[in-house]
């Protein structure tokens, strides 16, 4: 295990109507086997959700996948849109930070610009903060003609020691 991955969901904005009048969205994170899913918000396109997901940072190369989905009573819940996050860019500054762990907080370590590989709406800063990596960021979701789901993720090394992290 490299560390951990939390995830803070902290609402969605202008997500579409997946029913005749309201939506009741939920989100799914993935990331590999590993599977975890916020609380379901009632007849509302606009959720503010606030809930943190966990998952072990596991493998370098796994992306992690958040669906929007819309939770049905009587049938299948149905698919709103789905964003991905690249990982690549937060074990590239953790081996950077192995050796520069005295930075203070708030220092901006990494800019992620938006590109084919995520879902950025707009550029966004991975932070040193009291020795984790944090970064929040706005996600256009994919595959649907609107909406956006705002979050915050803080990755936390493995430590060897108190002075060395794990790195791959």
């Amino acid at each position: 295990m490299l560390g951990l991955v939390k995830i803070r969901v902290h609402k969605g904005i202008n997500l579409p109507l997946k029913d005749t009048f309201h939506s009741d969205p939920y989100v799914v994170v993935t990331m590999g086997d590993q599977k975890v899913k916020t609380s379901c918000k009632k007849n509302n396109c606009n959720p503010v959700w606030d809930d943190e997901l966990t998952l072990a940072l596991k493998y370098p190369n796994v992306q992690i996948v958040l669906t929007v989905y819309d939770k049905d009573t009587f049938s299948k819940d149905d698919k709103i849109g789905e964003a991905k996050i690249d990982i690549k860019p937060y074990l590239k500054v953790l081996e950077i930070m192995s050796y520069h762990q005295d930075l203070p907080n708030g220092v901006k370590v990494d800019k992620v610009q938006p590109n084919r590989d995520n879902c950025l709406a707009k550029e966004s800063y991975i932070i040193w903060e009291n020795g984790k990596l944090i970064q929040d960021m706005t996600l256009i979701l994919q595959n649907v003609e609107c909406g956006e789901v705002k979050l915050q993720i803080e990755v936390i090394p493995k430590m060897l020691s108190e002075d060395a992290f794990y790195i791959a």
